[in-house]
């Protein structure tokens, strides 16, 4: 079982498969932001990896991050707990001026995953 530790919060065993946001709000009870309930349209549900950060990167991602220019963080709704990761929770509720974190993310990747690995 991948073991999911975040900064200044503590470690977790997380579901094999899991979506990082998921973990983050479920398991971690952490009030990480998801403006766009998951889909990789806003990068509220931004991370910085400390340890672990996966390899490879949807499209869905890669495009997202491109287009708001935003460098050294990941996107939680779209990376998977397939490995043990530590990461620091950059965008949460506390403090943001939303009135809520966003809906609840589907448990299966939005849009469907096409991995992205530069040639």
């Amino acid at each position: 079982m991948p073991k999911l530790t975040v900064e200044n919060v503590g470690e977790f065993d997380v579901e094999p498969g899991k979506r990082l946001v998921l973990a983050l709000t479920d398991d971690a009870q952490i009030d990480q932001l998801h403006a766009c309930g998951g889909a990789a349209r806003c990068t509220t549900c931004r991370v910085e990896f400390i340890e672990g950060e996966p390899d490879k990167m949807t499209v869905a991602e890669k495009n997202t991050l491109e287009a708001r220019e935003v460098t050294g963080c990941r996107l939680s709704c779209q990376i998977l707990c397939d490995h043990d990761m530590t990461v620091r929770v950059i965008s949460r509720l506390e403090g943001s001026g939303r009135a809520d974190a966003g809906h609840r993310p589907h448990d299966e990747i939005e849009p469907q995953p096409v991995e992205w690995v530069e040639k």
